[in-house]
């Protein structure tokens, strides 16, 4: 977490340092301690960038500039960004990968929740599809491969998720090597999560990917996150708001993202044994806006 202060109001962010892009805790700390100096004399938004590397930094210092700035301002962030005001919306739930007898019991008990998420990318995809479905026939159904697809095997893949009625598949195959991606029909909307990052490589996924899965860490916070729902939104992507496992403070400004999605990703709390106080409001898959004592 990063604390910004002027000495009357303080503001805050969080992070969590992804090891798929070898980011760490420390690493991160370093980063922000190294910086320090120049974030004391005063920054803005467009100065995170160069201020510290690791993307995940870049996340906690931007959002926590932007909850600094809006109770200087004594104005919600939303208004801040020129944004709706935020209302309750339907996260989806995430089932963790395991076998497919142990998905489906976990697909049963969360079969009351309206989006599950399902994290695939190992042998018995297939069946884990089928006995899930069985086991929530109501609920909307996306995935996450994880990267853990080949390419052989999309064509059955792909078919198995349409037969069952899934409605966005994420990251099939691994980043660097989806060029295939553009060659193979699929009924079913082929999402980038790690192969998506910030506007400047956005026009590589046209072709790819049908949807973007937009998470603060990997943007380097609310500010890029904005600009890149926009400019995928100009591109006719759909977008998806996603996040990693963290408190309700990273998902607050997520939320302000999540007024250009389709499909939303928040539940990180959900999955905590003990979230912030105050935290954001869940009555079981609908969130509620953050209060703001807990951020914007």
């Amino acid at each position: 977490m990063v604390t910004l202060g002027d000495g009357v109001f303080v503001g805050r962010g969080e992070c969590v340092p992804y090891p798929r892009y070898g980011e760490t805790v420390e690493g991160v700390i370093a980063s922000l301690e190294t910086a320090r100096e120049n974030i004391e004399a005063g920054f803005n938004h467009g100065d995170v960038a160069s201020l510290v590397k690791p993307r995940a930094a870049r996340n906690a210092l931007d959002c926590a500039l932007w909850d600094l700035e809006a109770k200087q301002a004594a104005k919600p962030a939303w208004q801040l960004a020129k944004l709706l005001e935020p209302h309750p919306m339907v996260t989806a739930f995430t089932l963790s990968l395991d076998t497919p007898e142990a998905m489906a019991r976990a697909a049963e008990a969360a079969s009351d929740r309206p989006l599950l998420k399902l994290k695939l990318g190992r042998e018995g995809d297939i069946e884990r599809l089928r006995l899930i479905r069985k086991a929530a026939p109501t609920s909307r159904l996306i995935i996450d491969a994880n990267e853990g697809w080949m390419p052989a095997q999309l064509p059955e893949l792909f078919k198995a998720c349409a037969d069952v009625g899934v409605e966005l598949i994420e990251q099939p195959l691994p980043a660097g090597n989806d060029e295939v991606l553009r060659h193979i029909e699929h009924a079913v909307t082929i999402c980038a999560d790690e192969s998506a990052h910030d506007r400047e490589h956005l026009h590589e996924l046209v072709g790819k990917y049908d949807a973007i899965n937009i998470k603060l860490d990997k943007t380097g916070g609310l500010t890029e996150a904005l600009a890149l729902a926009r400019a995928a939104a100009d591109m006719n992507f759909r977008i998806m708001v996603g996040c990693m496992l963290a408190t309700s403070l990273a998902m607050a400004p997520a939320m302000l993202v999540a007024q250009f999605a389709q499909v939303i990703d928040l539940d990180g709390p959900l999955l905590l044994a003990r979230d912030r106080n105050p935290g954001i409001t869940f009555d079981g898959s609908l969130m509620y806006p953050p209060l703001p004592e807990l951020w914007g």
